[in-house]
């Protein structure tokens, strides 16, 4: 969602649709239940990278953080990763082999299992998918191809964002809608999961997003590995005000319940991500307009 600085997997809609609207003014959330359990926001650097560093995912075994640079239409969007050294300090690898061309690539998520999945543009125009996935392995995804079941119905509708549960049998997306305004019409979750080889979209998603999915935009799913913790991101277009939430279930049958704003992760921040241990919560922030990687914790 941007053009010049609107970020996350909204961004797709803009990089393939058009549309452009510069805001660097991000106001503060009204007034939202708070979430209190994580705090104390810090850094993360990526020991041999200066660019800009968005939409962070671990690996479910700790070992690589992977993210993606600016999302913008100006520059190639493509997907990095980095080794780690401790919590809030990794090293630099490179661009990931074998995902990356001219169109746009990002919101890299992965199952315990090494299937990686990402958005890409790269065929949206021809059959009005962007979901891909592939096999990692040191640095390289092979066998990359569409998961073309999970697709939009007409030019228009884009999905973006991607996260697939630690089973890598459930997949949490956006359908975005796009009318030529400055900003997508609506952003909302659903859950399409794995029938054989193939996903199918829940009939129920929106019952299950009931608390979550609102007439602003929602967007950026971060899910825990027994199902029962959701993370997102809400923009409202008001005033620009970016939010990072946490609901809980408890069963992975029932709807999430009433999501809490995350105080401690403010101004312009996106994208929330869990580390294996689900004690630190990562995610983007521009800072002196560079986009990094902070972490909170609990």
């Amino acid at each position: 969602m941007r053009c010049l600085v609107i970020y996350c997997g909204i961004l797709f809609l803009y990089s393939v649709l058009g549309g452009c609207q510069d805001n660097s003014e991000v106001s503060s959330p009204g007034n939202e239940i708070p979430d209190t359990e994580f705090g104390n926001p810090e850094r993360v650097v990526i020991q041999g990278y200066a660019g800009h560093a968005m939409e962070p995912f671990v690996s479910r075994d700790g070992q690589y953080l992977f993210f993606n640079n600016l999302n913008s239409p100006a520059v190639n969007t493509n997907i990095h990763y980095a080794t780690r050294i401790g919590d809030l300090l990794f090293e630099y690898q490179g661009e990931i082999i074998g995902v990356n061309t001219d169109s746009l690539e990002g919101v890299p998520s992965m199952d315990a299992d090494c299937n990686f999945y990402f958005i890409s543009t790269r065929s949206y125009f021809s059959n009005l998918s962007t979901i891909h996935r592939g096999v990692f392995a040191d640095g390289i995804v092979s066998e990359v191809g569409l998961v073309q079941e999970i697709h939009s119905s007409e030019i228009g509708q884009l999905i973006f964002d991607v996260e697939i549960n630690t089973e890598g049998n459930t997949l949490y997306s956006v359908d975005g809608i796009y009318s030529g305004n400055a900003w997508p019409d609506s952003a909302d979750f659903f859950i399409a999961v794995k029938n054989g080889a193939v996903f199918e979209r829940l009939e129920n998603s929106d019952e299950i997003f009931q608390n979550i999915n609102t007439n602003d935009l929602e967007y950026a799913a971060c899910i825990s590995a027994d199902g029962l913790e959701f993370f997102f991101t809400r923009l409202v277009i008001d005033g620009l005000q970016f939010s990072t939430y946490r609901t809980t279930r408890s069963n992975v049958d029932e709807p999430f319940g009433i999501p809490e704003r995350i105080e401690a992760i403010e101004g312009f921040a996106e994208a929330p991500a869990l580390s294996p241990d689900e004690n630190s919560l990562y995610y983007h922030k521009k800072i002196d307009n560079l986009f990094v990687i902070f972490r909170v914790t609990r």
